[in-house]
């Protein structure tokens, strides 16, 4: 056998807590996909574009229409130009996207700073390229990044710097102070920047997302990721896109080509045709908020306690009033003894990092969400006994 790219890899959390939750039959609020129908008018969208022929391979960097629509869509909101032709490329999801980012620039040797928690693709994608993750660790109940800490973890190495905002898992956002500081950080250097901006639609209680196209100096050494499956509630499409100044874009590509080289065609169409009608993806901030703000008035009588969520599918949730196990743990025995499934915020820690948090996912059915408060509570009233 070959000498593993990612000896220290395993199974990853979300399979080890998806097969125990099926095994138990709990109600699976760990991973981040609704259970409610997607939207009507966009299957019909796709459907049509079937029926129409667009069922043949698509342009490597994808639909020239839906690239159209999707910069229109960007100089509407961050009033910045984007050209479609040569700084847009459709991708079969954004994982995906962030994976040929990466693979792009980073060659062996190089430094990357991520802040953890941290979305699990990152570390493994930055370590199978031959880089260095340079490891960050934002602290709770805020997760607010310390832009002097950063300064001092950049190095004459350091090639690039993985932001996400809304972040996942915490919930929180970066506000523009943030980003001018981090703009600040990376002038006059070689350093580059991926943003991962997948939950842009999704921001509460009035919060504005911050994202790097808004900033120009900043955008020109960035790739900016998106996800249609995280604002149209289809994340088995697995369809996204990534934006970069056209020299970004060029590397960006050439990686695309020889793995994936296109997305599927008829989607696209369908998107482009779908994108048209903005209130679908304006929406969705306060449709979203109304479920956090329910699943959280559902847990009211919980001890356990809801951290601020600002953004994203997510909100976490500490659990030291009803248990000192690690999160691990005790995420185990919620599925085993509650029925209800949730992520250890832990896992998002190279090292595990144990504070008592799990992550919870509101975007269900309203019926989910009351069913699984119900089991929660009736746990927690079998632990009071206990």
């Amino acid at each position: 056998m070959p000498e593993s790219k990612l000896p220290a890899v395993g199974e990853t959390i979300f399979t080890t807590i998806s097969a125990l939750s099926n095994k138990y039959t709990a109600i699976n609020l760990g991973q981040g996909f609704p259970d409610f129908e997607m939207n009507n008018g966009l299957i019909k969208c796709v459907y049509d574009a079937m029926k129409d022929g667009h069922n043949q391979y698509a342009n490597s960097g994808g639909s020239l229409k839906l690239r159209a629509a999707i910069s229109k869509k960007i100089l509407n909101l961050y009033g910045s130009i984007v050209d479609p032709n040569h700084e847009i490329c459709i991708t079969p999801g954004a994982t995906y996207a962030i994976y040929t980012a990466i693979t792009s620039i980073i060659h062996p040797g190089d430094e990357v700073i991520i802040f953890e928690p941290a979305y699990d693709s990152y570390v493994p994608n930055v370590k199978v390229n031959g880089g260095v993750p340079v490891l960050i660790s934002l602290e709770g109940p805020d997760f607010k990044i310390d832009w002097d800490k950063v300064k001092s973890k950049v190095s004459a190495r350091t090639r690039l710097i993985i932001i996400n905002s809304p972040h996942n898992p915490t919930g929180t956002i970066l506000e523009g102070a943030d980003l001018l500081a981090l703009q600040a950080i990376v002038k006059d250097t070689n350093i580059l920047v991926v943003s991962d901006e997948v939950y842009e639609h999704i921001t509460f209680d009035n919060k504005k997302h911050q994202s790097v196209l808004s900033f120009p100096d900043l955008f020109s050494r960035s790739f900016a990721i998106y996800s249609f499956g995280k604002v149209y509630n289809c994340t088995g499409w697995k369809v996204g896109y990534c934006v970069a100044p056209a020299k970004l874009m060029r590397e960006f590509l050439k990686i695309h080509q020889f793995n994936a080289f296109s997305t599927n065609s008829f989607v696209q169409e369908g998107l482009a045709n779908f994108l048209e009608d903005s209130a679908q993806y304006l929406s969705l901030s306060v449709i979203l908020q109304e479920k956090r703000d329910f699943f959280s008035k559902l847990l009211s009588e919980s001890q356990l306690k809801p951290l601020p969520s600002l953004g994203t599918y997510f909100q976490l949730y500490d659990y030291s009033a009803i248990s000192a196990k690690k999160e691990i743990d005790f995420a185990k025995q919620l599925i085993t003894d509650a029925g209800v499934a949730a992520i250890p915020v832990s896992a998002f820690y190279q090292e595990g990092k144990n504070q008592s948090l799990l992550r919870f996912c509101f975007v269900k059915k309203e019926s989910t969400l009351v069913k699984a408060a119900e089991r929660i509570l009736a746990f927690e009233r079998t632990c009071a006994v206990l």
